[in-house]
């Protein structure tokens, strides 16, 4: 009976890692698009977008968002020093230079079922890159494994906007919008404290130290629920907005509509 349930086990693991493979004859053309279902203990949620033609992939894009406060994209953070890998990596290279290493490797070798990656999720294979990629590939099966993204009218990219000044609580509101193949595909609705060193509003909100007691939830449930209304509209000029800055076009959310003014700025530099 051990042996019989081992071989039904054997079966079950090489049914499901068959499943998880991808036939890039069998991908679409268009534009695929996955992240992180939730944020890092380190703050940050990956995105990975990849362009397919003629059954190749032709473009790889490896990003992210985070719950930071204040803080844009991941490539453009660690651009701009930010990130700090480069202090600890062994490669002494920043994570946008190996996010942009592990997706050139991808567009010049098609392997989207890579496999020659070690216990921690990193690898030798890959020249530039030193960090954990296992989470790439990961996102990448995912795209390809969805629908493509529909052709909209932005310019793809990461649009940032946050408000000028603080309110009388002591908070300013951002937007970080992710547009794939012209679409909206993510907005992340967040807020920076005037105080120093404190946790970004949607940090707070998620762990109880932001409280608003209200009867459509707390401030990150409604900033969600916010924010898949825009992406669902596919213009944020679509969320009509009352004169006190609050909406009745999205279902549960109660709060003061910040993120459509700030999604419409962002979006400025997107067409």
């Amino acid at each position: 009976m051990k042996r019989i349930a081992s071989l039904v086990l054997a079966l079950f693991i090489a049914v499901g890692f068959a499943a998880a493979q991808v036939d890039l004859s069998k991908v679409k053309d268009g534009a695929y698009f996955a992240q992180d279902n939730k944020f890092s203990s380190s703050g940050w949620r990956d995105q990975v977008v990849l362009v397919v033609s003629g059954g190749k992939i032709v473009e790889a894009t490896w990003n992210g968002v985070s719950n930071l406060p204040g803080v844009a994209d991941k490539f453009s953070h660690a651009a701009a020093g930010k990130y700090g890998m480069v202090k600890v990596s062994k490669i002494k290279a920043e994570w946008d230079a190996q996010a942009k290493a592990t997706a050139e490797y991808l567009v010049k070798t098609q392997d989207i079922n890579f496999s020659k990656i070690n216990k921690d999720g990193k690898t030798d294979a890959i020249s530039g890159s030193s960090m954990t990629v296992s989470e790439f590939f990961d996102l990448a099966k995912k795209a390809l494994s969805s629908a493509p993204i529909a052709k909209g009218p932005y310019k793809s990219g990461w649009y940032y906007a946050e408000q000028p000044a603080f309110d009388r609580s002591g908070w300013k509101d951002s937007v970080l919008v992710t547009v794939v193949n012209g679409s909206i595909v993510d907005v992340l609705w967040n807020g920076i404290s005037n105080k120093a060193g404190a946790k970004s509003k949607l940090v707070q909100s998620v762990a109880g130290t932001y409280k608003m007691n209200a009867k459509h939830g707390e401030w990150s449930v409604q900033a969600a629920r916010l924010g898949d209304a825009i992406v669902k509209a596919g213009d944020p000029a679509k969320i009509e907005l009352k004169k006190d800055g609050k909406t009745d076009a999205v279902s549960g959310v109660s709060i003061t509509a910040n993120a459509v003014i700030l999604a419409i700025e962002a979006l400025k530099a997107a067409k």
